[in-house]
């Protein structure tokens, strides 16, 4: 499988000046051809490099480098798909921001991960020397298993690098010994079937802090307020990664442990499925389930778990004893009262029961594990 290991580079002054124009230079070019590509209608790699190649060399660019900016506009209008979700398409030509992230492969990048260096092409030549740095898993990960195309990105006035690195997968389990049923929420971020609730409540207060915060800050409008946003940009996502990167992490080495598979539910659409008072949809369009359940599923195809994503359809009011449904089986949102058999129980792990025994039944249905063939690690 494919992982994605992000470091950090550590440019000297010069040398950020170097990779600064460098990118400008590419994505100059890449919006001159997206520009020509538009207006002749031809987009596909084979038609730009056979009209544009030795001009794109001709703006400055080496061989490969200007290859890869046929094959990033060529891959922008490639994703481009008609219909409401893109209205862009026909209408006006891509267009590349100054820093936009830009792929170089191993004949203008080379890595030399002991020395914690990289060398690197650039528009005022080779530059060699190039520190980085990173977490000891990313750059064993790094050292190990690096294969592939290497994006440089300016973000935030910090560089990084994206490595495209191939790790060999586990051994998938043929045979699970049963599901273990993962509830996600807005309340308890996770809740799985041996009991383990993972709080949301610390995060979204911090969530709420930093609403009120941009709030304010684009009230006042100053510059120095502009700033503070500026700066305060991105916490909350970072933020909320870190936590679901850990409770991922707790989850797959649960079920790893004991032998069994991961049973998710299938959420897909649901903000637009559901109907809520203003108050709360702040809430429901920040919740990060998705990248917790794409976190879930990277890290359990390395482990060798498998995952299945089930219909979620009234796991909340099901009884996980006599799988009575009622709405008033719910009534709080922390208590599950069966109105059939009498059971209660906390509302997420009643869910999470539900869902384990629905992941079961797709799985001896001959359901196949739902995970990722590529994915990132930050």
């Amino acid at each position: 499988m494919k992982l994605v290991v992000r470091v950090k580079l550590l440019p000297t002054p010069e040398q950020a000046a170097a990779l600064t124009a460098t990118l400008h230079a590419c994505n100059e070019a890449a919006n001159w051809l997206s520009a020509r590509a538009f207006a002749h209608g031809r987009t596909s790699r084979a038609a730009l490099q056979a009209s544009s190649y030795t001009d794109l060399k001709a703006r400055g660019l080496s061989a490969q480098p200007a290859l890869h900016v046929l094959r990033k506009v060529a891959d922008a209008y490639g994703a481009l798909r008609p219909g409401p979700a893109n209205r862009r398409r026909g209408v006006a030509a891509v267009v590349f921001r100054p820093d936009a992230a830009q792929p170089f492969d191993d004949r203008c990048l080379s890595w030399q991960v002991d020395d914690r260096t990289v060398s690197i092409w650039t528009v005022a030549g080779r530059m060699k020397g190039v520190g980085f740095t990173g977490q000891g898993e990313q750059l064993a990960v790094l050292a190990a298993y690096r294969k592939g195309e290497s994006d440089l990105l300016l973000q935030d006035g910090r560089w990084y690098l994206m490595a495209t690195c191939e790790i060999p997968e586990a051994a998938p389990n043929s045979a699970p010994d049963g599901f273990l049923g993962v509830d996600l929420g807005i309340v308890n971020i996770a809740t799985t079937s041996d009991g383990a609730r993972y709080c949301g409540r610390r995060l979204n207060r911090r969530r709420e802090a930093d609403r009120k915060l941009r709030a304010a800050l684009q009230a006042k409008g100053t510059k120095s307020a502009k700033r503070r946003a500026r700066n305060h940009a991105g916490r909350e996502a970072r933020r909320t990664r870190d936590v679901n990167h850990k409770i991922s992490k707790r989850i797959v080495a649960e079920a790893q442990r004991t032998g069994r598979g991961i049973a998710l539910e299938d959420l897909t659409g649901i903000r637009e499925r559901v109907r809520l008072r203003t108050p709360q949809r702040a809430a429901l369009h920040s919740w990060s389930f998705h990248q917790l359940g794409t976190f879930i599923a990277y890290k359990a195809k390395r482990a060798g778990v498998p995952v299945v994503r089930v219909d979620p359809a009234h796991t909340s009011r099901e009884c996980s004893r006599c799988h009575h449904v009622d709405r008033r089986n719910r009534p709080s949102q922390a208590v599950f009262a069966c109105q059939a058999c009498g059971f209660v129980e906390h509302a997420d792990l009643n869910s999470s029961h539900n869902i384990a025994a629905r992941g079961w039944c797709a799985w001896v249905r001959g359901a196949e594990s739902q995970v990722p063939a590529v994915t990132r690690v930050t």
